[in-house]
């Protein structure tokens, strides 16, 4: 199905690009998210009226991310977990739990905007997280676990 993107798709294209995408891709994803339209003549024609419209809405999304990511930047989170002697901890710090400890600090992310390279943290101690605030900004931070005796 060949789709017009309405914003920037990590590892598809930019605002304005037309591309062919899987039918249930677009159906299921990117249609109902507001991401694509349907690449028809009528909306490749409302799209060039529309698009300063459109980059003028993507640059503020921009810039209101570099804002956070700027507040984001070195920040330390702290997590307390059940750990046995050893450090290891009983279950696992989740992007689900970083998402939360972001909100109690004042910062809404999204859980699936946490990348966590390694997985879910199991030992006590401290480990780099990114947090993907916007396609073009990604913000570094550190999540210090630390280990509640059981």
């Amino acid at each position: 199905m060949q789709i017009i993107l309405l914003e920037k798709v990590i590892n598809l294209g930019n605002l304005g690009d037309v591309v062919r995408v899987k039918d249930g891709y677009a159906r299921n994803f990117l249609i109902p998210q507001r991401k694509a339209r349907r690449a028809t003549e009528a909306a490749i024609a409302d799209f060039a009226t529309r698009r300063a419209e459109l980059e003028k809405v993507a640059a503020e999304k921009l810039a209101a991310a570099q804002a956070i990511g700027q507040k984001l930047a070195g920040l330390v989170l702290e997590i307390g977990q059940k750990a046995g002697v050893d450090g290891r901890l009983f279950g696992s710090v989740t992007n689900h739990d970083i998402a939360d400890a972001m909100k109690a600090k004042g910062f809404v992310i999204e859980k699936a905007s946490v990348r966590m390279p390694t997985g879910p943290l199991k030992m006590v101690g401290d480990h780099p997280v990114a947090v993907a605030v916007h396609t073009d900004v990604v913000v570094d931070i550190n999540i210090r676990v630390v280990g509640e005796q059981a």
